[in-house]
């Protein structure tokens, strides 16, 4: 084979392999897999794109400290596949405080995506979505000082305010020598410094938490709650039930299993399910 074939040949590959590389559907860095406009939502909280909250910080789920910064992650990527299913290429993330979040007094998106656990309580002031996710609440520690079933009685225990782990620490088991924090950060920085011994969210949560401390923090135990996650949508939102079939057509067809095998299951480095439970 002549220099010059081998040399046409090789731009051929490239011009293929960039081709396929420009025809890809991509919203940040999240590949794509349904087809855009294919369960469309007729008018959006603003004109022209889709608008998604969260609540940061929240690694793995929405990867970076800013929204600007954040082109991935589990929950990014979904609303993402979202977006594009509903006809949009433009998504604009919109960061807001958690207690806001919950409390339904934000406004002008289309939809939450921020780990939240359904409740009635909750459903009183928002709407939900279908759950996309099974969660229950776990036991975080600093590995130099570990808790169990029967020592968390006594023991500091680190909640964030308004969330159902706070609810199920002080109402269900009766924890009294608590410690609330507004935000998942406050509280796993709390752990580190030694100041509580113990912080309780949700088991997907504090497992990312033990990764990022590389093992300094660790799951030591969860109690089973039966909680699932859910979008969330204003009260009344016309979209909700259009942005639900989406939802349930990304389950049917395995893309929120492959985002979870893509970025839940990598980070947490086990199966939930392996970590035991505390009666």
């Amino acid at each position: 084979m002549t220099h010059t074939k081998r040399s046409f040949l090789a731009f051929a590959a490239l011009l293929a392999f960039s081709t396929s590389a420009m025809s890809m559907d991509m919203i940040g860095n999240c590949e794509l897999s349904g087809a855009k406009g294919s369960i469309p939502i007729a008018t959006p909280a603003k004109a022209g794109q889709f608008t998604v909250q969260t609540s940061l910080p929240s690694p793995i789920w929405w990867n970076g400290d800013t929204p600007e910064a954040i082109k991935d992650g589990m929950e990014y990527c979904m609303a993402a596949e979202i977006a594009w299913r509903a006809g949009f290429d433009k998504m604009e993330v919109v960061n807001v405080g958690w207690d806001p979040l919950v409390a339904g007094q934000t406004s002008d998106y289309d939809l939450t995506l921020a780990q939240v656990s359904i409740t009635d309580d909750r459903k009183k002031v928002v709407d939900f979505s279908i759950p996309y996710f099974s969660s229950d609440i776990g036991v975080l520690t600093r590995a130099d000082a570990p808790v169990d079933a029967a020592s968390i009685k006594a023991a500091k225990v680190g909640l964030q305010q308004a969330t159902t782990g706070a609810s199920f620490a002080t109402d269900t088991l009766g924890l009294t020598n608590v410690q609330m924090y507004p935000d998942q950060g406050d509280m796993f920085t709390a752990l580190r410094a030694g100041q509580i011994d113990a912080a309780m969210t949700d088991s997907s949560i504090a497992l990312v938490e033990q990764m990022t401390t590389e093992g300094k923090s660790v799951v030591v135990g969860q109690y089973k709650t039966g909680e699932s996650y859910g979008a969330i949508y204003e009260k009344g939102y016309a979209n909700g039930a259009t942005i639900d079939k989406i939802i349930q057509a990304m389950i049917d067809d395995g893309t929120m299993k492959k985002l979870g095998e893509k970025y839940l299951a990598a980070a947490w480095g086990k199966d939930p399910a392996t970590i035991p439970y505390f009666e």
